[in-house]
């Protein structure tokens, strides 16, 4: 029989050690691995937008409505508005007191300057990293653009929030009854128009 040399051990080190770790990653033990999902479940997150410029009277967004989203430059896919909220951009004026030296208004240099939060709802598999759409693990400050009929303004994670299965049917009624307020409203607006 052949006396083994140094360098055939290394070699049966080596080959011994690729066998280990891929029957590691096999069984899912091997922590460079991608995270293993353990769940997969609803959650919604806030989109912040930022001095986003509006002379409509209406805003952009509207509940119910689908939002198209691009995560980090990637087309995602469609998903539901079930939130907005929005107020004009502000600023800060300094006043004579010592307990509150300043008051927060309506910046009246840019008034048509709005601030958007918007809650989106989505399916993601959920791991120990985090939830994760689309490849991507949804995180506050990860970019997002949103795009609809007549907008597409791009914005920054700001919450994130798993849903519990128990909270679906509430935000669903939520969702309902924020798109009757809405068809309400319209059917007032056109009211004048029709009665001239």
């Amino acid at each position: 029989m052949k006396k083994l040399k140094p360098f055939d051990y290394v070699i049966i080190v080596i080959v011994i050690a690729i066998i280990a770790i891929g029957a590691l990653a096999y069984l899912g033990k091997n922590k460079f691995s991608k995270s293993p999902v353990e769940a997969t479940k609803k959650i919604a997150f806030q989109v912040m937008m930022k001095s986003v410029s509006v002379t409509d009277t209406q805003p952009p967004f509207k509940i119910g409505d689908e939002s198209f989203i691009t995560i980090r430059n990637v087309p995602y896919t469609k998903l539901e508005i079930i939130d907005v909220a929005f107020q004009p951009k502000k600023t800060m004026i300094p006043v004579n007191d010592a307990k509150q030296p300043f008051i927060v208004v309506d910046d009246y240099s840019q008034p048509y300057q709005y601030d958007f939060v918007v809650s989106l709802i989505d399916d993601a598999k959920i791991t120990k990293d985090g939830p994760v759409v689309g490849g991507n693990k949804i995180k506050i400050g990860m970019p997002i653009v949103l795009e609809g009929f007549n907008y597409r303004i791009g914005g920054t994670v700001s919450n994130v929030q798993i849903i519990d299965d128990e909270k679906l049917p509430e935000i669903r009624k939520i969702i309902e009854e924020a798109k009757a307020a809405q068809n309400n409203q319209a059917v007032l607006n056109q009211q004048p128009k029709n009665a001239e």
